[in-house]
């Protein structure tokens, strides 16, 4: 079987997550600088079976976008130009930063630790790829 990755895009840095072949486990991967994530994820593609992509989309508590959903919006016309074979899912972010730093809390991570937002992200793409997983079963 292959891999689903999760995308939690932002101005600076991208969350990234994947599921295990089987895609019962989230976990996350990595966190990268925003501008590499089409070469990470052409490197990643060559070197792991990716069935899907999915990608966090910002919305408002009243579905209207957010000042970051034009950045996602491009992000994700880059992705479909460079990989046109490979389906793409728009996900509800909502929230997940803030979950994200929920169980960091919850883990008994120190402060510093706690500020670190590419951590965050990257706890943010596990937790929308694992909504995903729940949903999809």
């Amino acid at each position: 079987m292959s891999r689903i990755i999760a995308i939690d895009y932002g101005l600076k840095r991208t969350g990234i997550a994947v599921t295990d072949p089987l895609q019962i486990i989230a976990t996350g991967l990595t966190t990268i600088d925003s501008r590499e994530l089409i070469p990470f994820l052409k490197t990643y593609c060559t070197q792991e079976a990716v069935e899907k992509i999915i990608i966090g989309e910002p919305k408002n508590w009243d579905d209207s976008d957010t000042h970051a959903t034009p950045l996602v919006k491009k992000a994700i016309k880059e992705i479909k130009k460079h990989f046109p074979n490979l389906p793409l899912e728009t996900v509800d972010e909502r929230y997940t930063s803030k979950m994200a730093k929920d169980a960091m809390l919850e883990m008994g991570l120190k402060k510093m630790q706690r500020r670190n937002k590419a951590l965050v992200d990257e706890i943010a793409a596990t937790i929308m790829l694992q909504e995903y997983l729940g949903r999809s079963v």
